[in-house]
């Protein structure tokens, strides 16, 4: 067993397409290699296994974690989760002694759980989590016991290849999420009549809107409204290869799902891509970290409603050098809030911390 490195686990639900195992992918290949031995586990292995092995760092996966803990011996256990208690899923670093455990919260919620106890640092990955959690259970969330990491991303390389001087295509412009109902607001659709009616009067040239993640619910309005001739759905992707030529084929990322995000990885990868981003809020206590994201007027516009996404859209369409300027705001924002490897060095200092804070080294 190598003693001269701090022995980190990351854990994860699964390794599918979805942001929280990006994130956790992100880690685990990220953190400083000279410091710290990273590992993987998860119940089910996923696309993602793949390129986390491929990154030599070892995966874990099944049903068998006591196991592995007794095998890893981690120093420090990083839990990828929604926040709220799930009986059962931390005794067994209680049982193997984890001396310490950390949790990336995801959606903010609260485990009030006598297990929820053993966590010793709640990573929030936005502010908003960080402040709706504090109002909503009269809890501080300040340090040692919380703190706020955003989600990272690889800016330095959607920098690279998304370079500002290439091509823009006018007049075409997308959306990215997975096939997931929950990810979909009627809000994605609801402004193609009104363009339609542009383009019909002359107003606007005809469009393209190209989506990633359609699901059959967009796939019958477009077929009902008679729109195919602007629509364009597309297979999903995987890699931030794969995400950067799509984002390269397209002028602004129109977002719009109504759950809302706690961070918003699509919008912040758009954003390092050099695209504006249309986005709008979430009712109540819905997550709504889209719009800590986006700054209306500068990164990209918030719209209220479908008569708002069409102006929006109309506006950027019409003025492509704005658009370029809102592109570059975004851009410079992300490379200063979200860059993966800046983002890792501070999740490097909070693990040294807490194992300081325990007397563990």
């Amino acid at each position: 067993m190598e003693t001269n490195r701090i022995r980190v686990l990351q854990v994860s639900p699964s390794l599918g397409l979805g942001g929280t195992e990006k994130v956790m992918q992100s880690f685990a290949v990220n953190l400083d290699r000279n410091k710290f031995q990273t590992a993987v586990y998860s119940h089910s292995n996923g696309p993602r296994g793949k390129l986390i092995r491929e990154q030599g760092i070892n995966t874990f996966i099944g049903t068998d974690l006591f196991s592995v803990l007794d095998n890893f011996q981690p120093h420090i256990v990083h839990i990828h989760r929604a926040g709220w208690a799930e009986p059962g899923t931390l005794r067994p670093y209680k049982l193997a002694k984890t001396p310490v455990v950390v949790e990336t919260n995801v959606f903010g919620h609260h485990d009030p759980s006598p297990e929820g106890r053993q966590i010793d640092r709640h990573l929030f990955v936005s502010r908003f989590c960080a402040e709706r959690y504090e109002k909503v259970n009269s809890i501080p969330t300040v340090e040692p016991k919380y703190s706020v990491l955003y989600n990272p991303v690889d800016t330095d390389f959607f920098r690279d290849n998304c370079p500002l001087s290439r091509t823009f295509p006018p007049n075409c412009f997308g959306r990215i999420s997975r096939a997931d109902k929950g990810k979909w607001s009627n809000l994605a659709l609801d402004f193609l009549p009104i363009l339609q009616e542009k383009v019909d009067d002359g107003e606007l040239l005809p469009f393209q809107y190209r989506i990633i993640g359609g699901i059959p619910e967009a796939e019958h309005f477009v077929a009902e409204n008679n729109l195919g001739k602007f629509v364009h759905f597309l297979p999903p992707v995987l890699t931030d290869k794969e995400i950067a030529e799509f984002l390269n084929s397209i002028n602004f990322l129109v977002h719009a799902n109504d759950t809302g995000e706690s961070f918003g990885l699509v919008i912040a990868e758009a954003m390092a891509a050099c695209l504006p981003v249309i986005t709008h809020p979430s009712k109540d206590l819905r997550d709504n970290a889209q719009l800590e994201l986006v700054d209306h007027g500068k990164t990209g516009f918030i719209a209220r409603n479908a008569q708002e996404f069409a102006q929006a859209i109309h506006f950027l369409i019409n003025n492509p050098q704005k658009a370029r300027q809102m592109g570059e705001n975004g851009r410079s924002k992300a490379a200063k809030l979200f860059r993966a490897q800046d983002i890792a060095t501070k999740l490097g200092k909070i693990y040294l911390d807490l194992l300081k804070m325990k007397k563990i080294i």
